[in-house]
């Protein structure tokens, strides 16, 4: 979320009348509206590459997959955003007729950048917690092979760190499995990193 606000502070129907007719995407909190940057070359692979492989796991059964642009409301603190992917199943529920912010969502994706990291790990983990139906979180770096992975159990989340190629990120609310190898497909990393995502 961006440090600086867009004037003046607005009610949920405005904010949303006015991202309805944008050509860029913002996210609204407590009346304001915070302008969202654009995505880099391996943020936009990542996000795509798991958007790939979840939808081609998921096919034939009861849930869809969105990336990018499919708006998200936490009903019980007011933000609404757009997570990287979002998994919904056994029917999505979204705010409105216009079927464009969605409510429900299982698993959710953040394909971290150093100007958003710091708000993805903590507000915005903060306000996802409060989703009912969300049971995995999903951060993934950008310039590194690392993915956390938060499962809900209970009141708690239990925290798993990937770090190497040849790991499987288990998806376990969806059945999916995602590997890294894939996950970072055609992905450039720092020679530090050791290799290429294939």
């Amino acid at each position: 979320m961006s440090a600086v606000a867009m004037q003046p502070r607005l009610t949920p129907e405005q904010y949303l009348a006015l991202e309805r007719k944008a050509t860029t995407k913002s996210e609204y909190l407590n009346g304001y509206v915070y302008a969202m940057a654009g995505a880099s070359r391996e943020h936009n692979l990542i996000a795509g590459n798991i958007f790939g492989e979840l939808r081609f796991q998921l096919r034939g059964r009861p849930c869809e997959v969105y990336v990018n642009d499919m708006r998200l409301k936490v009903s019980s603190t007011g933000l609404y955003t757009y997570p990287d992917v979002a998994v919904v199943c056994d029917g999505p529920r979204f705010e409105d007729t216009h079927l464009d912010t969605l409510l429900n969502p299982i698993v959710l994706v953040e394909v971290l950048s150093p100007s958003t990291e710091a708000y993805d790990r903590g507000e915005k983990f903060a306000h996802y917690r409060r989703l009912e139906s969300l049971q995995e979180y999903f951060l993934v770096a950008q310039d590194r092979i690392r993915v956390e992975h938060y499962l809900r159990q209970g009141e708690q989340w239990l925290l798993t760190e990937l770090s190497d190629l040849d790991d499987v990120l288990h998806a376990v609310s969806i059945g999916c499995d995602l590997p890294l190898r894939e996950i970072y497909a055609k992905v450039e990393l720092p020679a530090s990193e050791g290799s290429k995502g294939a």
